[in-house]
Formats: structure tokens, C-alpha cells, sequence
């Protein structure tokens, strides 16, 4: 069992910045794709931003160079840097970890509020 706790959201006005941070309670390993998603209220959960454990990228379209996913494997965390934020951008962001090698391992954290208004 794996818990995944994130943190860093909040109010930010457009234009705003951002970092969330995901802690792991358990060790990520080179195998583990993390990624960040997010649910706004009336819409489906999509992917904002995943991460290979070689470090190869995914980003969600809607994205546009504007936020960075990145992970620690040796702190068990993983982060996402989000800059030019705007309105759309609210939601809850929420952090999952999946093991490729094993589907049956994936687990999601609780989520982080982040709201982007003026």
C-alpha cells in the first residue's frame, strides 16, 4: 500500500504560479510512472502531466510550455511547477503513481485544491 499526499495548491490570480509537491510513503523506483491529474467540477479527470522514471514527459494540451512536471526518486516526491496560470487551470490536481511492469499497482492520492481567480 502506497500513500500519496500532496500539497501546494491554493488561490492564485491569473498570471500566477504555483508548485505542487507529491510525497510518496512508500519508495519510487525506476519502473513507476507518476503523474499529475486534475477534475474540475462537471468534468471528467484528465491527465495533466506524467513522468517516466527515465524522465521522459507527457503533457496534457492544454498545457502549452506552461508547466513542468518533474520527480526526486531519491525523496520519494514529485512535482509540478505550473506558471502563467488561468482560470480553466482550477480543479483538483491529484497524484498517481503506476507501476508498469504491474497494473494492479496504481494508486491515488486525496488531491490539492488549486483556484485561479481575480
Amino acid at each position: 500500500q502506497v500513500q500519496l499526499v500532496e500539497s501546494g495548491g491554493g488561490l492564485v490570480q491569473p498570471g500566477g504560479s504555483l508548485r505542487l509537491s507529491c510525497a510518496a510513503s512508500g519508495r519510487i523506483l525506476f519502473m513507476h510512472v507518476m503523474g499529475w491529474y486534475r477534475q474540475a467540477p462537471g468534468k471528467e479527470r484528465e491527465l495533466v502531466a506524467s513522468i517516466t522514471g527515465g524522465g521522459n514527459r507527457n503533457y496534457g494540451d492544454f498545457v502549452s510550455g506552461r508547466f513542468t512536471i518533474s520527480r526526486d526518486d531519491a525523496k520519494n516526491a514529485m512535482y509540478l511547477q505550473m506558471d502563467n496560470l488561468k482560470p480553466e487551470d482550477t480543479g483538483l490536481y491529484v497524484c498517481n503513481i503506476y507501476n508498469r511492469l504491474n497494473p494492479a499497482y496504481t494508486y491515488w492520492g486525496q488531491g490539492t485544491q488549486v483556484t485561479v481567480s481575480s
